[in-house]
């Protein structure tokens, strides 16, 4: 399991399960999970281990939700209420992460083995039609939109920058420095009303004011093993899950952009990609026991 969604408008969170050949959607209110199958999976060797990849991230839009699968190198447009599989576009590599662009109704698709991006345009109803590629000079890993100021960031993480790309021109306006070290820069969340963006290297997360050029405003340690990080604005939390560490650690994010620890909780070796609700409960990975941990607010009684 890589990228999950949470979809804050039914309060249910999207589980891409890989080697399954579906896509598990847990019902928050009810605790009822329903499972969408049918999805291609595939086969691979990595550095002589022999493992089945399928779906692996979820992004929400309106009244769907994209679902990328490394199976087929596919995107598809599930409904989000019925769960019924709609229309797909098949990519020329990997889809990674996801993330709906709602300024321009695109889907962005980052392809790190290609080191590019792939818009698809996902204006019209029961069609998702490839509109762009955006060439890169590495590869890119995680993302974060801006709808109002339109801008999308991602990084390099093979090149240790973070990237600012303007979604109308599809140029990249800014290249930052994370200075993540030879792990590079992760996942991505942001801050929209400060204009702080959050990154996550492999066991730390640094706050860059947007503002000032990218100029780094604080760093938190939160052990090793960060992949993706969420980030909950009307809190001001950010959750950060360390796979090797087995923790998750909450920090809470101030006007200045300094991070403080709020908690650290012990999960398990090899949990991480944590998402979060509104009211601060936590959804994060298992995926060597092939479960999702929950982890209750910190505020909780």
């Amino acid at each position: 399991m890589d990228y999950l969604a949470y979809d804050r408008t039914r309060h249910r969170v999207w589980v891409p399960a890989g080697n399954t050949g579906g896509v598990d959607v847990i019902d928050l209110p009810t605790e009822s999970v329903a499972s969408i199958g049918g999805f291609a999976t595939a086969d691979v060797e990595r550095q002589g281990t022999k493992r089945t990849i399928g779906p692996s991230s979820a992004a929400v839009g309106v009244r769907v939700v994209y679902i990328g699968n490394r199976g087929d190198s596919s995107v598809c447009a599930v409904d989000a209420e019925s769960l019924e599989i709609g229309p797909c576009i098949r990519l020329d590599a990997m889809p990674d992460g996801l993330a709906f662009v709602a300024a321009t109704k695109e889907v962005w698709v980052t392809t790190p083995r290609d080191k590019s991006i792939v818009v698809i345009d996902a204006a019209t109803p029961g069609a998702l039609t490839r509109k762009a590629k955006i060439q890169l000079n590495g590869q890119p890993e995680g993302f974060a939109v801006d709808d109002r100021r339109g801008v999308f960031y991602t990084n390099l993480e093979d090149q240790d920058r973070t990237l600012r790309i303007d979604v109308k021109t599809r140029q990249v306006t800014s290249t930052w420095l994370p200075n993540c070290g030879a792990g590079g820069p992760k996942g991505l969340s942001l801050d929209h009303s400060l204009n702080f963006l959050l990154v996550a290297c492999p066991n730390r997360v640094r706050v860059l004011d947007v503002a000032h050029e990218g100029k780094e405003l604080s760093t938190i340690e939160v052990g090793d093993g960060v992949d993706n990080i969420d980030y909950v604005e009307p809190r001001r939390e950010v959750y950060a899950a360390a796979a090797r560490a087995a923790t998750l650690t909450i920090a809470r994010l101030d006007p200045q952009g300094r991070l403080t620890p709020v908690a650290t909780v012990s999960t398990a070796s090899g949990a991480r990609n944590a998402v979060a609700t509104d009211e601060g409960t936590v959804y994060l990975t298992d995926s060597p026991e092939g479960k999702i941990l929950v982890a209750v607010p910190v505020n909780s009684n």
